[in-house]
């Protein structure tokens, strides 16, 4: 069998092969952004975000750290670091499973049936099992502000701060409107 190393690198060149856009960073092949369209026929239809993939040294061996880095509203993505709350990827691994995987299975899996019984966004959560159509309304806007390829290609990891982050969870309201507003410029 392969080594981890070489098994890395060639799930890296297959995704990078594919129709996804990929991003190295630090010109090495263990840390790099992926761009993904939300799945057809979902609440996220048309939305598109920049997923940042971290592999482990052991990979494929050790899952890899998956994150959205543009805001998502979605039970089971934290609004805030944009981790994911994804069982295959968190609990269950497999060496058998691939980047591939991820991101033609996983996460259109996860954005198509949302679990809000095992959330880390407890607001979404709580929305989607009260009250669907306002929670449908505020994916849709949420997909509108954030998830357009014009705030993927000019949003970096280096451009939110702490001070971004501490903003939001102090008044979600006021701070959706000035990140918004940012990311039109």
């Amino acid at each position: 069998m392969s080594s981890p190393s070489k098994r890395r690198d060639m799930d890296v060149m297959k995704l990078m092969m594919s129709d996804y856009a990929v991003e190295t960073i630090n010109d090495g092949l263990s840390e790099f952004n992926v761009e993904f369209h939300g799945p057809k026929e979902s609440l996220y239809e048309g939305g598109v975000w920049k997923i940042r993939v971290e592999l482990p040294d052991a990979y494929p061996y050790k899952s890899p750290s998956i994150g959205f880095l543009n805001k998502i509203f979605h039970p089971n993505v934290d609004e805030l670091s944009g981790s994911v709350c994804l069982d295959v990827i968190n609990q269950s691994w497999s060496p058998m499973f691939d980047l591939l995987n991820v991101f033609e299975s996983f996460l259109p899996q996860l954005l198509l049936y949302p679990n809000p019984s095992d959330p880390l966004n407890g607001d979404a959560a709580s929305l989607m099992m009260k009250d669907k159509q306002q929670y449908d309304q505020k994916v849709k806007e949420y997909c509108e502000r954030y998830a357009k390829r014009e705030n993927i290609s000019n949003n970096t990891a280096e451009e939110s701060s702490d001070e971004d982050i501490s903003d939001d969870e102090n008044s979600m309201d006021s701070s959706d409107d000035d990140v918004a507003g940012k990311a039109d410029l």
